[in-house]
C-alpha cells in the first residue's frame, strides 16, 4: 500500500477508495455495512444499500479530518485491474498436477482452461450459495 502524508483533505476526497457492502444480519440489527478497506476501522452502515453507501462518505470524512489532524500517513487506494497481468505462478504437487493435465486432456481442452473453468466455478458457486457476502462496488473479474 502507498503512503503519502503531505496532501490535504480534498485531494484524498477525490481518491476512489474501493467500499466493500455487507448484508447485517437480523441479529446484528439487519441493514447493510459499508467500509473502506484502505481506511482501517472506516465503516458506517445504513436501512439500504443507499444508505449505507451514502453514510460511508460521511465516515470517510471524518476519518480522514482525524487521520491529517493526528498527522497519520493515510494510505492511498489499493491499485485497480491494471495492477493484475491476469496471470501467477502456482506450485502444486507434482501427483496434482498429473490429474488436473489428465481430466483437461479427457474433457478436451487445455490444463490453463481447465484450471480457470475449476477456479470460476468453485469462487462463482461459493458467491452464490452467500459464503462470499461482501461484494465490492467495483467488483473485479478473476480472468
Amino acid at each position: 500500500m502507498r503512503m503519502n502524508d503531505t496532501r490535504d483533505i480534498e485531494f484524498y476526497l477525490e481518491q476512489e477508495y474501493p467500499i466493500m457492502l455487507k448484508r447485517l444480519t437480523d441479529e446484528d440489527g439487519g441493514g447493510w455495512l459499508a467500509e473502506i478497506p484502505d481506511l482501517p476501522g472506516c465503516m458506517s452502515d445504513g436501512e439500504t444499500q443507499h444508505q449505507a453507501l451514502e453514510n460511508i462518505e460521511d465516515a470517510k470524512l471524518a476519518w480522514l479530518e482525524i487521520a491529517l489532524k493526528r498527522g497519520q500517513n493515510i494510505p492511498l487506494p489499493e491499485e485497480g485491474l491494471d495492477s493484475y497481468s491476469g496471470k501467477f505462478t502456482l506450485r502444486i504437487p507434482k501427483t496434482l498436477h498429473r490429474e488436473l493435465a489428465q481430466t483437461a486432456k479427457k474433457e478436451g481442452v487445455s490444463l490453463n482452461q481447465y484450471i480457470q473453468y475449476l477456479l470460476s466455478y468453485n469462487f462463482g458457486g461459493k458467491a452464490s450459495a452467500g459464503l462470499w457476502e461482501n461484494h465490492q462496488v467495483e467488483t473485479a473479474d478473476i480472468r
